[in-house]
């Protein structure tokens, strides 16, 4: 029988509302975390200011979620892994929905650091949740399309807490700021209560996806709805989840890195703070496009091979960040060279905790596989914070930005090699499979 046969099988009128369903929920629903989650970030001079606490010192609020969302994404992988999709998100959610609501009333510091730690722990459900949610709902050989689209979710998350929570927070105050984003965010959780499903089974319909290998399942891994924690620790501690990690620690230390410093870089350069507000999101346009092209060529020229992708799009972020230190000081030019980093660092950042950690152990570790890889990735965030932060204590501002960006571009060749010996490892695993099954 063709190993292909169920995905190529057209889908059925009630696969086809469920799965937009699936879809729709979980897109929403990751833009409601993102509601509930950097609406601090925003908010921190005008909260700073009310309670007579130093800017600088609302940086350890914002340490205490970011250290928590590392540790959580380890918890939340074993735990959707054990209790599924569903569950962890509308916990999760719903924790966060609870935290945010107590920001708009706290005025105590250390209060606001430990509902920031527990607020990132339930963020951290928030992504291997909805990549678990849709992970039995999508065929292989249209996963890296779809979910192209997808995973564009993140992105237009970051643009919706910022425009609304800034609309709100203009009008009303960084208090109903919070508010606001809870009333939204409740709707967003009732969303996911009514239409996630973890699989087609669990609304009575045939499954989309069987569990034989298909192209990048390169670790054996149990299937099963349960499995005990000792299957759990094999999977996370195989080399090559590992590996897929470091790669996207290195994706993650530089998309943070321009979130956080690139308007201040471009002010420094000359533009003001608005227009370098305003040119930074250039990166995070040409992100959307990146992101779907990653998704497009993985399915049509890479035939899955998501590695292979990564490396692509590895190669094209050196060439990014070359032109990037050739641009200079140039406001406009460093912009739109940011944008070609963009572009490329999207793809992996999609593929790495998206298509690939569905396909690497099999559909039903997706959960488990996004959590690992994301807890590794998530330490690059707090690094790159404290390490261009110094690098930018210099007399000369322009020098700390150009020693960040050859920082940054070592982190970019670190994408590109890691990348490099996943792609080779998958094509080993390939050929060994071929040739079992010849």
């Amino acid at each position: 029988m063709n190993n292909n046969l169920i995905e190529l099988k057209p889908l059925s009128r009630e696969h086809r509302i469920w799965r937009w369903k699936i879809l729709f929920a979980t897109y929403i629903g990751y833009i409601g975390y993102y509601l509930t989650r950097k609406i601090f970030t925003i908010c921190k001079k005008p909260i700073a200011d009310e309670m007579g606490w130093e800017l600088g010192d609302t940086a350890y609020i914002w340490a205490a979620f970011l250290i928590a969302y590392a540790l959580g994404q380890f918890l939340n992988s074993y735990l959707g892994r054990k209790w599924g999709a569903r569950v962890i998100l509308l916990i999760g959610l719903g924790v966060s929905i609870i935290c945010n609501t107590l920001f708009g009333i706290m005025n105590s510091f250390p209060l606001f650091i430990v509902f920031m730690f527990v607020n990132g722990l339930a963020q951290a459900s928030g992504w291997p949740g909805c990549v678990g949610a849709i992970s039995r709902w999508l065929r292989r050989s249209e996963r890296g399309t779809v979910m192209g689209f997808w995973t564009t979710n993140h992105i237009v998350g970051n643009i919706a807490y910022k425009s609304l929570g800034g609309l709100l927070l203009g009008m009303l105050g960084w208090r109903w700021a919070f508010f606001g984003m809870t009333v939204l965010t409740l709707f967003v959780w009732a969303l996911i209560l009514l239409w996630q499903r973890n699989r087609p089974e669990d609304v009575g319909l045939e499954p989309l996806v069987d569990e034989k290998e298909d192209y990048g399942r390169a670790i054996e891994a149990s299937q099963s709805d349960y499995i005990p924690l000792s299957e759990y620790i094999r999977v996370a501690l195989n080399p090559l989840i590992i590996i897929m990690g470091v790669a996207y620690f290195s994706v993650k230390f530089l998309r943070y890195a321009l979130d956080s410093w690139l308007p201040s870089f471009l002010n420094i350069h000359g533009l003001p703070p608005d227009q370098a507000s305003y040119f930074s999101m250039i990166f995070d346009i040409t992100g959307v496009i990146g992101t779907i092209f990653a998704g497009y060529i993985l399915d049509r020229w890479f035939k899955g091979n998501w590695a292979g992708v990564c490396l692509f799009c590895g190669f094209g972020t050196i060439i990014g960040y070359i032109a990037v230190i050739y641009a200079g000081a140039n406001p406009y030019a460093v912009a739109f060279c940011f944008g070609i980093v963009g572009f490329m660092l999207y793809g992996p950042d999609s593929l790495l905790t998206g298509a690939a950690a569905i396909a690497v152990a099999g559909e039903a570790n997706g959960v488990a596989v996004t959590g690992i890889v994301n807890g590794i990735g998530s330490i690059g965030p707090v690094i790159q914070e404290l390490v261009i932060g110094r690098l930018m204590r210099t007399p000369d501002p322009n020098i700390g930005i150009v020693r960040s960006n050859f920082l940054t571009l070592i982190m970019s060749v670190a994408l590109t090699v890691s990348s490099a010996f996943l792609a080779w490892y998958l094509v080993k695993v390939h050929k060994k499979n071929s040739n079992t099954t010849a």
